[in-house]
């Protein structure tokens, strides 16, 4: 089966919905997509049409939405296009569905604060590393010597930073 990649730029437009199924738990929600232009006449942006989309997030990605996503949240979502048909008493209909991938909040609009969740320590299960033997072991001169990379040193290596831009401070968001 071809799958159909997008993804689309817009907003929440009500409060995500998370159900357990048999087959894990999924959170759905809708969102609208507007497009902007630029028209010569009135010299400013007028809206075009609107993308009406539902959009279903599976498993560990849709906690992660209903616990950071609500209505009206600018949102940048990665999926596959699907259309599902059901009959009713009005005949048979259909809706397209994205089946989310990624989704993010979308930081051209605002700013937002990351949360990692804890991992489970699965070291206790694997096998303790073998120590490598000397002859293994990487010499001072080349920490990269053992490792699998493309990298490879030469003259046309950039080790040095070109910008005079050295202040460690974080960027801060223009007030406007």
């Amino acid at each position: 089966m071809n799958d159909t990649p997008l993804h689309v730029v817009g907003n929440v437009v009500d409060v995500p919905r998370q159900n357990r199924t048999s087959n894990g738990s999924v959170t759905n929600f809708r969102m609208a997509s507007t497009s902007r232009r630029w028209d010569e006449e009135t010299k400013g942006f007028v809206d075009g049409a609107t993308l009406w989309i539902d959009v279903a997030c599976w498993n560990e990605l849709g906690g992660n939405v209903a616990r950071s996503v609500t209505k009206g949240d600018p949102v940048v979502v990665v999926g596959n296009l699907s259309t599902e048909s059901w009959e009713s008493e009005a005949g048979r209909r259909s809706s397209n569905r994205i089946k989310a991938t990624a989704v993010g909040l979308n930081l051209a609009r605002g700013w937002s604060d990351f949360t990692r969740p804890a991992r489970v320590d699965r070291s206790a299960a694997l096998p303790a590393p073998q120590e490598p033997s000397e002859e293994e072991t990487p010499s001072d001169e080349d920490p990269y010597a053992q490792r699998p990379t493309d990298y490879i040193r030469g003259e046309a290596t950039l080790d040095e930073t070109d910008s005079e831009v050295t202040s460690e401070e974080p960027a801060v968001p223009a007030l406007t």
